[in-house]
C-alpha cells in the first residue's frame, strides 16, 4: 500500500526519482526549483539512489549532458525553473527531434525583465514549440504521480519523446502536503525498466543529428509531428493504466461542473484549486458556470477540448503569460484556433493574471466571470484584459 507522508512537494519528487531508479541526473540549481535536485544530490550522495549525478556548470549544460546519457539507453531526469529553461532553450529542440526518453520537472517561474523568482507560466509557454510532451499539475500529489507517468510515457517505444511536467513555483513546489508515495514493488510493476532500442554503442559508432540537407529536412520535422500527436495515445492509456494501479486518474482536459454549464472557466496549475472553490460559491449563487482545466498541453487535445465545450455559450480563459503583441494570453489563442472552424462556437473572452506569482483569491475568480460574462453581452474592444492592474 502506498504511505501518505508529509513533505514538501520538492521533496516529494526527489523521492519519486529514487523509486523509479533513475541512472542519471544532469542538472543546475536555479530557484525555485533547486530543493529538487538538492535532495537528489543528498540521496546520491546517501547512497539510496544508485546513479550518476552531474553537477554541470549551466542549464544548456544540464541538457546537453541528458541528451548522451538517454541516448546511450539510460534513465535520465532533470528539472529547472524561469531563466534556466530559457538558457537550455536551443538544446531542448535536439532532445525532442532525437527522441530521447527525458524526464524534466519545469517549476514554472516568471521571465525577467524586472528579475522574477516567484510563479506564472511564461517560461512553460515560451517553450511550448520546442517537441516536447507537456503536463501541467495542481499539487504535490499530482506532481508525484505524473513524474512515474512521464518515465512511462516518455520511454515508451511508441512515443520516445522528452516529456516535461509543469508545476507552478512556491504555490506548489515549496508547500509541504501529505502525498501518498507508492511502494517500491508497486512503481516496479507499474514502470518497466527502460529499454531505448537505439542505444549508442562504442563497438558500433553512427553519426546521429548531424547535417538535414533540405531534401529530407521537411519529412524529418513531418515524422516528428505526427509521433507527438500519435503520442496523445498513449498518454491516456498510461494514466488509464496508473489509475488502474493507484485509483487516481488523469485526463488531458478534467472538468469540474461542466455538465450542462453555460458558461466555462479555462485555468492551468495550481491556481484551478482555488477556482474550484470559487465556482462552488457562484454555483450556490445561482450562476451556471463550470471549470475546465487543462492538464495536457502538449499535444494539445483537440478532440477531447471540443467535446468538453460542446454546447457551451460563454468561455473565459484565464492565462498566466502574455504573448506580446498578441491577440491575447497564448492558451486563449490555442484555443480560439482550435474553433475557428467551428460552427456555433462559444463567445471567447481573454484575462490574463497572476502574474510574477501575483495571488488570485476566490473573490478575484469571482470577479474575472462577473466581468467576463458583461463583456460576453455587451463586448469589449480590446483582445484581452489584464486582471488586477494598476494604472
Amino acid at each position: 500500500m502506498s504511505q501518505r507522508v508529509g513533505m514538501e512537494v520538492s521533496v516529494a519528487i526527489g523521492e519519486t526519482v529514487r523509486l523509479v531508479d533513475t541512472d542519471v541526473i544532469a542538472a543546475y540549481p536555479i530557484t525555485p526549483q533547486t530543493h529538487i535536485v538538492e535532495h537528489i544530490a543528498e540521496l546520491v550522495a546517501n547512497g539510496e539512489l544508485d546513479a550518476e549525478y552531474v553537477p554541470v556548470e549551466s542549464e544548456h549544460s544540464a541538457m546537453s549532458a541528458c541528451l548522451g546519457s538517454a541516448a546511450a539507453g539510460a534513465r535520465t531526469f532533470t528539472a529547472t525553473a524561469g531563466q534556466g529553461l530559457e538558457l537550455m532553450h536551443e538544446v531542448l529542440y535536439v532532445a525532442s527531434s532525437m527522441r530521447l526518453p527525458i524526464v524534466m520537472t519545469v517549476v514554472n517561474r516568471a521571465i525577467s525583465a524586472p528579475l522574477s523568482v516567484w510563479g506564472d507560466h511564461s517560461d512553460a509557454m515560451a517553450c511550448r514549440d520546442t517537441g516536447w510532451i507537456q503536463i501541467f499539475v495542481e499539487n504535490g500529489q499530482e506532481a508525484v504521480d505524473n513524474t512515474l507517468c512521464a518515465f512511462r510515457i516518455a520511454e515508451d517505444n511508441n512515443v520516445l519523446l522528452p516529456v516535461m511536467i509543469h508545476l507552478d513555483g512556491f504555490h506548489v513546489s515549496h508547500v509541504i502536503e501529505p502525498i501518498l508515495l507508492p511502494e517500491k514493488e508497486q512503481v516496479n510493476i507499474f514502470l518497466p525498466k527502460n529499454s531505448y532500442p537505439l542505444p549508442l554503442d562504442p563497438e558500433k559508432p553512427v553519426a546521429m543529428g548531424d547535417f538535414g540537407p533540405p531534401v529530407i529536412y521537411t519529412e524529418a520535422k513531418w515524422a516528428q509531428e505526427v509521433n507527438i500527436r500519435k503520442s496523445k495515445e498513449t498518454i491516456i492509456k498510461v494514466w488509464d493504466n496508473f489509475g488502474k494501479n493507484f485509483g487516481r486518474y488523469y485526463k488531458p482536459i478534467e472538468c469540474y461542473h461542466c455538465e450542462g454549464a453555460e458558461t466555462l472557466l479555462f485555468t492551468m496549475g495550481s491556481y484551478s484549486e482555488t477556482a474550484m472553490t470559487a465556482i462552488d460559491k457562484m454555483r450556490i449563487d445561482g450562476k451556471n458556470i463550470g471549470l475546465a482545466r487543462i492538464r495536457l498541453w502538449r499535444p494539445f487535445p483537440f478532440q477531447e477540448f471540443r467535446q468538453v465545450i460542446n454546447s457551451v455559450r460563454n468561455m473565459i480563459v484565464l492565462d498566466r503569460a502574455i504573448s506580446f503583441g498578441g491577440p491575447g494570453g497564448p492558451v486563449c489563442s490555442e484555443i480560439k484556433s482550435a474553433l475557428y472552424n467551428q460552427n456555433d462556437r462559444p463567445k471567447i473572452i481573454s484575462f490574463i493574471g497572476g502574474l510574477g506569482g501575483r495571488d488570485i483569491t476566490v473573490a478575484d475568480f469571482e470577479e474575472i466571470v462577473d466581468r467576463g460574462l458583461k463583456i460576453a453581452d455587451t463586448g469589449n474592444f480590446n483582445e484581452f484584459e489584464i486582471y488586477g492592474v494598476r494604472e
